[in-house]
């Protein structure tokens, strides 16, 4: 793989505000960047994860097992990558990421991620959504709020739309 240079995201939204991004993301899966703070690929953020600079990205093909979770749980962030974005894997890590496993730090989604998903990532509990280059920041804030009730549940909310109407007594 040729070197790549670590890049930073040029528009991140965070739990729904914009923030400048301060983590490069290397994709190099062989040599860590020198720049810090980076987020690199699992393999190698597992050989150097006494590196608190360092943050890993995994693949949307990860296998998240309790034991890569219990590595995962010291890292300050978990970047999840998305390839193309008709690969929805990466919804399932980071529901498991915050379900099975109580993952408490942030989940922030990379790669082909676009504004039409925003809200079902974080339903599935992204918190940071680095946006694909072409994508629009004020659109992505629009996206965002553009649901204002849930039928199903998710991270952010636990319980079914018929679910919470039964418990508030409103059969209507």
């Amino acid at each position: 793989m040729p070197d790549q240079q670590p890049t930073v995201a040029r528009t991140l939204l965070k739990k729904g505000q914009p923030e400048t991004d301060t983590w490069a993301l290397s994709r190099d899966s062989e040599a860590l960047p020198e720049q810090r703070p980076a987020i690199v690929p699992l393999a190698l953020w597992l050989d150097a994860k006494e590196d608190s600079g360092l943050a890993p990205w995994l693949p949307s093909d990860t296998a998240l097992d309790s034991e890569l979770a219990k590595e995962l749980a010291s890292a300050p962030r978990i970047a999840i990558d998305f390839p193309a974005f008709t690969d929805g894997r990466g919804y399932t890590l980071a529901r498991m990421l915050r379900e099975r496993f109580g993952y408490q730090g942030e989940i922030r989604a990379i790669g082909d991620v676009l504004v039409d998903q925003l809200y079902y990532m974080s339903r599935c509990g992204f918190d940071a959504l680095a946006l694909r280059d072409d994508q629009l920041l004020e659109d992505a804030q629009r996206a965002l709020g553009a649901f204002s009730v849930s039928y199903q549940p998710g991270v952010d909310t636990k319980e079914a739309l018929f679910e919470r109407r039964l418990r508030e007594g409103n059969h209507s």
